[in-house]
Order: structure tokens, then C-alpha cells, then sequence
């Protein structure tokens, strides 16, 4: 937002200088990006009047003037080529060592065809102010000689320019910046008031509204007998200065209201116009040059103004070049409207256009202003284009309920802000702002907030409906309001006492250690993979959704998993298993040459949540953290060894060393054989902690499910399952103690029941003499003929270590004593001879 001095004291009673200004609005949160000075690089230049103009002796364009440049000055003689230089021509002189912006260059005396020149009389595009260069600018008779030409036009006012955070759309203008430096003590707000233009007849042109959503409520009025041309200087210095290129009287007048109340409006060439009704509608589809122009095609989202012959205005944004004003307009339709900031901002992000009006009702503009700034630019136009008639204003729409109300407790205050501020400085802060008082009392005041600043709370009706009284209704009002709106006052109180002064507050440590970065579930799932990797794994990533014939393979099909609207017909199924993915992989390679596989997978399953389950989940579905691995075919061939094909202990080995390294109690789990069905049910095992918490599935995968896939080689897969890990236990690990004594291995072979598990015989042998035994291993299991009926062979390594010394003959036949009687005890087993 960029503006003048001298504008901002159009609106700011204040003697104070550019850099207190500028201060003051760091100070209250309106950061200056730049102050500039355009007259500081005109400071050499003065004006002078030519006291005669004769024609150069030796050349025929030339002039020799003779000038007065003012006291200080002799009479200089100048050699001007502009053909309107004349005797009495009042002028802007450049004296020799003068830096010409428009030309980039330095003058010096010399001379030009003979004649001594000591000097130069500029043109405005000498100057960089302008386009005129037909001739030497020239200035009014009464100009006296040896003023500073900067000073003279006007053009040593400083420019500031402002940084407006997206919420304060009443900054985008120069009076709402005004109100802030006065409510912060560096002036006093000038008055303003429009002076009311009555309508002399009845506009031939009136307003209908299809999309209220878009534009609730829109103003107009016809002026008449107008006469289009250059605006005055003061209004052409202050638009330049700005960065706008003035354009007509017309056009000017509406970009000065734009800046100068943060008001955007709009003049319609009535006489370009088809049919007596401008309609604001929804786009359909036309195509439609704006202004600049520009070809847009607009959709039922946008909001344009129509007339009988299609679109005549992109509503908010920018009009059309069809109607825009041109010089020899002399009849215009006067446009002012409020618009839905959302839908101008998605328009004018759709199209790709950007405009100050824009930019200003997607920030909120002020709703209560539209009839007084339709007068005051009524009056203004009047004025600047040769008197004329305006008609009866028309309308359509109603003006939106903007009432809303704020709370503010002035405990708060110090609290959230850290300054103690007295409650009547707070008050009288928030009424400088043009808060007025609904009610105050020892705690606290509720305000009613201005129409310009829709930053603080939000829109509400003051009355809540016919079920509450009035009384109930407002206090019922109010109390929403102090939630949301608190904290904005607190902000303009504090900001007015200045924002340099609320005392820096360090963040709170967080401890000399720093916290975790990642949650124990993420832990799991990157040393899973780390794990699975360094296994010869490869890590594959697959839809959480699968087909339903695909999951009905790997589990039940519930309704809760079914998708309503899948991205295609066949991955219409959330996956019970990532095995589903897994094993269609798989067979892709295997049908290109590549059967011998071994991936895996870290990520979701889903299952339906059963009333009544031990986890204590409500019916519907659930997501659990799985990693899930496949092997197929054979394992790796090296020299004077057999590819071996892939088997269950490859899927439970894996499965192990991951559990392992997630510090699951792998010398503690049992095994049982209820796997589910998608694995062979007589190679295969369930993973418990205890007879409850299922940690994980192995095994070879059902013939079944490899039948039709062309898939001839075995297929061994796991399933573990992350989230029934228990967290490891926050304690300093020692360090572990290595006893320096030779571990012993004894082999055992027992005789037991075909229906005897190998980890009943294992769990027996480990806890015969826990101080000695320190690992036990199943190495063989035979079942034949050599055997009596119903019974097999387990044979068992256990390893003994000693920690104090070596053992003797004597202590390893006890401890083996020990692992004998307990497997018998517990198994019903007997030593194999």
C-alpha cells in the first residue's frame, strides 16, 4: 500500500515529520517497506522565464534564449531546439552539471553551432514525468523565476509504502491509515463526510441480482452531460506517485477512491450499454476482453455483469473494454457493490488476474460505506468533468446485517499479552479505533465493532431468534463472541501502546535431552524394514486397497471394508494383509522369468471390529501396523551346494530376527498350529506371547491360494504384527556380561507322542536349571517305521554355560539329569537309546 504525505494529511491533523510517521507505524504493526522521495533527484531543476527567444544564426531549428533563472542567477543564454520556445514563456531550467532522468545523461555548458549554451529548458519526459515531449513544458504566467520545480509542481512529497498483513483490509486505504496514527497519538483524525447528491431524474439504466451469494447488495446512479478529459494535476501527481498511470478524469476518480477509502467502483459508458438492466449473474460460459485486454472465458462460478448484450464486467475484479469509459463518454452508469471475498479471491486465482480491487474485496472492504462513497464520487465526477446531472441512486439487493459485538477482560491483558495496560487505556484505545461502548464494568467491556474492520469477531445477529428474550438473546450474543473475539482486542490495545514494548519471552525448555522425534509405532515399523532389508529382502509399497476377490483369499470381506466410491471397479476392498499385494507380486515376476523372490512390506491392514473384542473397539473398521514378507522358489545357489527350495523355517527365521530386534521376548514365545487360512494348515505356526497376544503368523502359503498363478515353486511368507509389540521399558541397558568360560553342548533325543509339540519339549529343557542352561535348539525331528506306532523323535541341542568355572564330568551328567527328568515330567517323554 503505497501513498503520499500530503494525502495522508488530507485525512491526519499531524505536524509530525516523514520519519516519525514511519516509526510510529512500525510501532503499531503496519511495517514500512520504503519511503521514497521522487523530488530528490529534481532538486537542480528551478523554473526561469525566457526573456527572448531569436533564431540560431546558423541553424534553422534552433533558438538562442536569453532566461532568467532567478535571483542568484545571471541571465544565462540557452540553445533550445523545442519549437515552442518563445519570448515570455515561463519554463523549467537545468543548469550546467545536471543529471537528466528521462535522458540518462549529464549536462554541461559548451557550445551548439557557435552559440554558447549554458544550460538546457526541459520537457516533463526530460524529467521522467511524462510522455510530452512535442516541446519544452511550459508553465503558468504567473510562475515567478528561481523556484525549486519540485516544490512548484508539488512533487517533493514523500511516497511511504506499507506492508498490509491479509487480515487488515481497512489499511488498504489512506483514511484507514490515518485512523490508526490518530488513535495512536501522532494527530487527530480529520472529519469526513459526503455531501449528498440529489438524483434529478430517474436512471434510464436499473439493477437486477441472480447471485445474491456473490454480491448481496449493489448500488448505482446515471450522471449525465459530462465532459471526459485529463484530471486535474493534483489528481494525475497523486496517482503517479503511487505507481498509477493516470488515464481520464473518469478512471481516475474511481482508482483515487480505490486508495483513498479503500472503496473500489466502477463507470459504465451508459451509452455503450445495451438494454435499460444490468444484471449480476453467474458466468455461462462467454468469452469477455477486459480492460487491459485481456480474453477470458468466464464459468457459473464467477460473478459477472451482463447487460442485454453478454457480459460487460468481471464483478470485483476488472471491467470490460466493451463499455470503459472513453474520451468523448458523456454519459456514465456509476457502479458500487459489496462481493463475497472467497468466491472474488477463487476467480481471480482461476483466471489469473490481479487487481487493486481485487485485492480489496477479497480482504473485506467496508460495508457500511457503499451510499456514502457513491455520493461523495458522484460529486467528485460532477465536479472534474464539467458539472452534469446524476439520477435517482438504484439497487438491488439489501445491505448486509455487518453488527457484530466484541468482550474484552482486562485481566487478560496482562496475561496474554505480558504488559500491564489500566483498564481506561485500554478502553480508551478501542474507542479511538472507532469501537463504541456497549457495556463496561469492573472485569471487563463489550464493544461494538466498526464496519470497516472485519478482522475482529465475526458477523452475528444481535438477536438470536424468537425462543430467547432479548435480554437472553444479546447475553447469548455476547458470550459466543468473547471466545472469538478476545484476543483481537487484546491485539489493537496492545499494538496502540506499541509492539516494541510487549517484553521478549524465550520459549520453555524442553530438558538438557531432547525428546523423541519418533513415536514408538514409527520406531517399529524402521527397524522392521532395516531388519528385513539386511535379510535379503526387497521393501515393496502397495495399495492399502485391493480387489474383493483378492482379500476374500486372505480373510473375510466385511461391508465396513468395502469402498463406496474406489478409483477403479477392481481395488474396491481395503486389505486385511499386505500378503495380498505381496503374493500378487510374486506371481508379475514370476510370469516375467523371475520366480526366485524374497520382498516385504511395513504398512496398514484393516479388519472389522467385532462388538465386544478385547481390544474394546466399537464395531466398524480398524487399521493395524503390519510387516509382512514373502519368499518363492529357491534360496541363493553357491558353489558345491544345492539350491535348496524355500521353506517355513525361512519364513519363521525371518520372522524371529525381526521380532528380535524389536525387543519382543523371542526365548519366551510360544508357537501353536491354528494359523489362518491362507496358510497349509500343517506347516504353518501362530506367534503368541502367552495364550492371548498374538504376535505373528508363518508358514508355507495354502496350495490353494498358488493354484491357477502358474506359481510351481513353494511359497513361505510371515505376518508380524507391530502394534501387539509392547513398547520397550525406558531403562539404561547394561552392558552385557560375557562369561570367559567355554560354553558345553549336550544332544538329547526323546521318544513322545506324535500329538507333542516340539516347543512343549524345548519350554521343559530351557527351564530345567536356568542358571546353567542358556539355550536350547530342535535340530532333528523323525517320524518312521523304526519307531513304535503314534510316537516321534525330537532331538534337542542344549548348550550349558558356566559363569563361575568350568564345569566337571560330573556337574554336566547332573544338569543333563535335570533336562531328562523335566521334559519326561512334562511331555510324558522317554530318552531315545
Amino acid at each position: 500500500m503505497k501513498f503520499t504525505l500530503s494525502w495522508l494529511r488530507d485525512h491526519l491533523d499531524t505536524t509530525a515529520s516523514v520519519e516519525e510517521i514511519c516509526a510510529k507505524l512500525n510501532t503499531i504493526g503496519l511495517e514500512v517497506e520504503s519511503v521514497a522521495d521522487p523530488g530528490a533527484a529534481l532538486v537542480p531543476f528551478r523554473t526561469a522565464r525566457i526573456i527572448e527567444a531569436a533564431q540560431h544564426p546558423n541553424a534553422d531549428r534552433l533558438r538562442v534564449c536569453r532566461v532568467d533563472a532567478g535571483p542568484g542567477f545571471d541571465p544565462v543564454q540557452v540553445v533550445c531546439g523545442a519549437p515552442n520556445a518563445r519570448t515570455g514563456l515561463a519554463v523549467i531550467f537545468a543548469p550546467p552539471g545536471t543529471y537528466i532522468p528521462g535522458l540518462d545523461t549529464t549536462i554541461k555548458a559548451g557550445a551548439i553551432r557557435g552559440e554558447t549554451s549554458g544550460g538546457m529548458l526541459c520537457s516533463l519526459r526530460e524529467l521522467g514525468l511524462g510522455d510530452a515531449h512535442d516541446g519544452i513544458a511550459e508553465l503558468p504566467d504567473d510562475t515567478l523565476p528561481g523556484q525549486s520545480y519540485a516544490a512548484f509542481a508539488g512533487l517533493d512529497d514523500p511516497v511511504i509504502e506499507i506492508a498490509v498483513t491479509p487480515n487488515r483490509g481497512d489499511a488498504l486505504a489512506v483514511r484507514g491509515i490515518a485512523r490508526d496514527l490518530a488513535a495512536a497519538g501522532l494527530g487527530h483524525l480529520r472529519p469526513w463526510l459526503a455531501e449528498t447528491v440529489e438524483g434529478t431524474f430517474d436512471s434510464p439504466i436499473a439493477w437486477a441480482n441472480t447471485y445474491p451469494e456473490a454480491c448481496p447488495w449493489v448500488l448505482g446512479r446515471t450522471i449525465r452531460g459530462l465532459r471526459n478529459g485529463p484530471s486535474p494535476d493534483w489528481l494525475q501527481n497523486r496517482l503517479r506517485a503511487i505507481g498509477l498511470r493516470p488515464i481520464s478524469a473518469l478512471v481516475d476518480i474511481t482508482n483515487f477512491f480505490t486508495f483513498d477509502l479503500g472503496r473500489p467502483l466502477h463507470v459504465f459508458d451508459a451509452d455503450r450499454l445495451t438494454g435499460d438492466r444490468l444484471t449480476v449473474c453467474r458466468g455461462a460460459g462467454e468469452s469477455f476482453r477486459t480492460l487491459d485486454g485481456r480474453d477470458l472465458v468466464v464459468s457459473p462460478d464467477d460473478c459477472v455483469i451482463a447487460d442485454a448484450a453478454g457480459v460487460q464486467s468481471l464483478a470485483g475484479i476488472m471491467g470490460g473494454e466493451g463499455t470503459g469509459v472513453t474520451d468523448g463518454t458523456t454519459t456514465v452508469f456509476l457502479e458500487c457493490a459489496l462481493f463475497d471475498p472467497v468466491r472474488i479471491a477463487l476467480t481471480g486465482r482461476r483466471l489469473g488476474l490481479h487487481s487493486d480491487a481485487r485485492h480489496r474485496f477479497e480482504r473485506g472492504v467496508d460495508q457500511a460505506l457503499p451510499v456514502a462513497a457513491l455520493q461523495a464520487a458522484t460529486r467528485m465526477i460532477i465536479d472534474l468533468c464539467g458539472g452534469g446531472q446524476a439520477s435517482e441512486v438504484v439497487s438491488a439487493g439489501q445491505p448486509p446485517d455487518w453488527r457484530r459485538r466484541a468482550s474484552l477482560r482486562f485481566a487478560r491483558i496482562a496475561g496474554l499479552g505480558g504488559i500491564d495496560i489500566p483498564a481506561d487505556e485500554a478502553v480508551a484505545s478501542l474507542e479511538a479505533l472507532g469501537f463504541e461502548i456497549h457495556r463496561r464494568d469492573a472485569q471487563g467491556v463489550v464493544v461494538d465493532v466498526p464496519s470497516w474492520r472485519n478482522d475482529v469477531a465475526t458477523p452475528m445477529a444481535l438477536d438470536q431468534g424468537p425462543d430467547l428474550p432479548p435480554d437472553q438473546a444479546r447475553a447469548a450474543a455476547e458470550g459466543a463472541a468473547a471466545v472469538d473475539s478476545e484476543c483481537d482486542l487484546i491485539e489493537e490495545v496492545l499494538r496502540l501502546r506499541g509492539l516494541d514494548s510487549i517484553p521478549p519471552v524465550s520459549l520453555p525448555a524442553l530438558g538438557a535431552v531432547p525428546r523423541p522425534a519418533l513415536t514408538p509405532r514409527q520406531v517399529r515399523a524402521a527397524t522392521a524394514r532395516r531388519v528385513l532389508a539386511a535379510r535379503g529382502m526387497a521393501e515393496t509399497v502397495g495399495y492399502s486397497f485391493v480387489s474383493q476377490d483378492a482379500a476374500a483369499r486372505f480373510g473375510a470381506v466385511p461391508d465396513t471394508l468395502r469402498l463406496l466410491n474406489p478409483i477403479a471397479a477392481d481395488l474396491d476392498q481395503m486389505r486385511p494383509t499386505p500378503l495380498v499385494n505381496l503374493l500378487a507380486a510374486v506371481e508379475r515376476n514370476a510370469a516375467r522369468g523371475y520366480p526366485d523372490l524374497a520382498l516385504f512390506e511395513v504398512g496398514p491392514g484393516f479388519f472389522d471390529a467385532a462388538p465386544g473384542a478385547a481390544s474394546g473397539a466399537a464395531p466398524g473398521a480398524e487399521q493395524g501396523l503390519i510387516a509382512a514378507g514373502l519368499r518363492s522358489g529357491h534360496a541363493p545357489r553357491f558353489p558345491g551346494q544345492a539350491a535348496d527350495p524355500v521353506t517355513l523355517w525361512d519364513a519363521k527365521a525371518d520372522a524371529f530376527a525381526a521380532l528380535a530386534a524389536l525387543g519382543a521376548p523371542v526365548d519366551g514365545l510360544g508357537i501353536t498350529a491354528d494359523a489362518p487360512g491362507h496358510y497349509h494348515p500343517g506347516r504353518s505356526g501362530v506367534i503368541r506371547q502367552g495364550p492371548r497376544i498374538v504376535l505373528g503368523h508363518f508358514g508355507q502359503i495354502h496350495p490353494g491360494l498358488l493354484a491357477g498363478r502358474d506359481l510351481d515353486r513353494p511359497v513361505v511368507g510371515f505376518e508380524l504384527f507391530l502394534d501387539a509389540i509392547a513398547d520397550p521399558k525406558r531403562r539404561r541397558r547394561a552392558p552385557p556380561d560375557l562369561p570367559p568360560f567355554q560354553p558345553v553342548q549336550r544332544d538329547f533325543a526323546f521318544l513322545v507322542a506324535r500329538d507333542v509339540t516340539a516347543e512343549s519339549v524345548l519350554r521343559a529343557a530351557r527351564g530345567a536349571d536356568r542358571a546353567l542352561v542358556s539355550g536350547v535348539r530342535l535340530f532333528d525331528l523323525y517320524e518312521g517305521d523304526k519307531l513304535p506306532e503314534g510316537q516321534k523323535s525330537l532331538g534337542i541341542e542344549v548348550t550349558l554355560q558356566p559363569t563361575e568355572r568350568s564345569l566337571t564330568d560330573a556337574e554336566i551328567d547332573a544338569v543333563s539329569d535335570k533336562v531328562v527328568a523335566a521334559v519326561s515330567r512334562a511331555c510324558g517323554a522317554t530318552l531315545r537309546a
